[in-house]
């Protein structure tokens, strides 16, 4: 699969993916992460608290909002320079998560035959809830 280069992308252009995260997901990212705080590892602690149950790594969520991105742009991207990712609800096995990013602005870069894109994301659950935002910078080359 080849990905979309800078010239062949607009500011305003969007792409998606969907995911459904699973316990897996939660298993794995304690031990990737070295992160057993009982919100990730303890189902019994998790009853107690607002969530209910265990949640998802903020950085796993944030990594499974990033790689559209490198779907989107494989095999064309050069370095991807900057991530933002700000939380807004919890992630639980079983949310199946919807990102949608938008190039807000490209940038040039003549010395790297291309150039960066600014994008913008949102990310919902199966609810159209919003569990995060995020913003990432990339440096693509040109076909």
């Amino acid at each position: 699969m080849t990905g979309k280069a800078y010239n062949e992308i607009e500011t305003g252009q969007t792409f998606s993916a969907s995911l459904t995260v699973t316990e897996t997901h939660i298993v794995l990212g304690a031990g990737l992460f070295g992160d057993f705080n009982p919100l990730h590892v303890n189902e019994e602690f998790c009853k107690e608290t607002s969530f209910k149950t265990r949640i998802l790594h903020g950085p796993l969520t944030s990594a499974l909002i990033s790689a559209p991105i490198g779907n989107f742009f494989a095999g064309t991207a050069i370095a991807y320079l900057e991530h933002y990712c700000r939380f807004i609800k919890s992630v639980k096995a079983g949310d199946t998560l919807t990102t949608e990013w938008t190039i807000l602005e490209k940038i040039d870069k003549l010395k790297h035959n291309g150039g960066i894109a600014v994008m913008s994301a949102t990310c919902h659950n199966q609810d159209m809830i919003s569990v995060a935002e995020a913003n990432g910078k990339i440096l693509l080359k040109n076909r």
